[in-house]
């Protein structure tokens, strides 16, 4: 891990100068960590997408963490829905969002004269769907943890000697991925899976997904917090709520959480 460490170290100084795809997740606060520590303060530049398929909560953290590492941040607005071939949700709606992110971060590369746009991918990530990854290719994107064969579990170990407050951070990804390809994406649907999540957060669960499919919710958590769900005063105020946000039927994953799960039916 350490030779990894080393030659992720050694390919941020040979690129001089850096702007990351900055979400405030594990792995890319890990790379922002360590392209601060080996290039000068106007060598690195953060830079955050503010949009209704983030989970509002995660802006502010970032922010935080960006300040923790004294690193320049920038937050800039997108908005995937504008874009017919991502709202409509085909199963290559990830490679529109790539698209348009960073066809906007290579501009402001550009204009900061910043030599490299870098994303946050790890090892881990080839083994999975992402057609985004398309874009990254197509854009000249490089992901230097990827490179390096990092792997999550490695940069949560490196990130918890570190210091960094992320080291054991819930994966995220975008609310988008919580609807069933083909589904149409829209603002209100997007605001309901994200006040849903938050919800089930403020029950101590560490990990969720609340799939959208329709009029049912279905609810995928870690398999020992399932338990968490099925407390009876716990299981009542769920149902209220969901059933407030719009929701007819709340069901809860008996598989759990898995990364990808909306995947199974469609992806071969």
């Amino acid at each position: 891990m350490n030779k990894k460490l080393q030659q992720l170290k050694k390919i941020l100084t040979e690129m001089g100068s850096v702007l990351i795809a900055y979400s405030g997740g594990v792995d890319s606060v890990f790379l922002l960590k360590i392209a601060n520590d080996v290039l000068s303060d106007d060598k690195v530049m953060a830079v955050t997408a503010s949009s209704f398929i983030y989970p509002a909560c995660e802006m502010k953290e970032a922010e935080t963490i960006a300040k923790k590492i004294n690193v320049k941040h920038l937050v800039i607005k997108t908005d995937e829905l504008s874009n017919q071939k991502f709202a409509e949700n085909s199963v290559d709606r990830c490679y529109w969002c790539k698209r348009n992110l960073f066809s906007k971060l290579a501009a402001l590369a550009k204009k900061y004269k910043l030599n490299y746009v870098l994303d946050g991918s790890n090892y881990d990530d080839t083994k999975d769907f992402r057609p985004g990854r398309k874009a990254v290719e197509e854009l000249g994107v490089r992901s230097p943890l990827e490179e390096t064969c990092f792997t999550k579990d490695e940069i949560r170990s490196l990130s918890e000697r570190l210091g960094l407050p992320t080291w054991n951070k819930p994966s995220l990804a975008c609310l988008a991925s919580r609807f069933p390809y083909g589904m149409r994406i829209t603002k209100e649907n997007l605001a309901k899976v994200d006040q849903a999540e938050s919800f089930l957060r403020g029950f101590g669960i560490t990990q969720v997904r609340v799939r959208h499919h329709d009029q049912i919710a279905r609810i995928e958590v870690l398999k020992d917090e399932i338990s968490k769900l099925l407390k009876e005063d716990v299981r009542d105020k769920i149902v209220t709520k969901f059933k407030e946000l719009g929701y007819t039927y709340v069901t809860i994953d008996l598989e759990g959480y898995r990364t990808g799960s909306m995947n199974e039916k469609n992806i071969s």
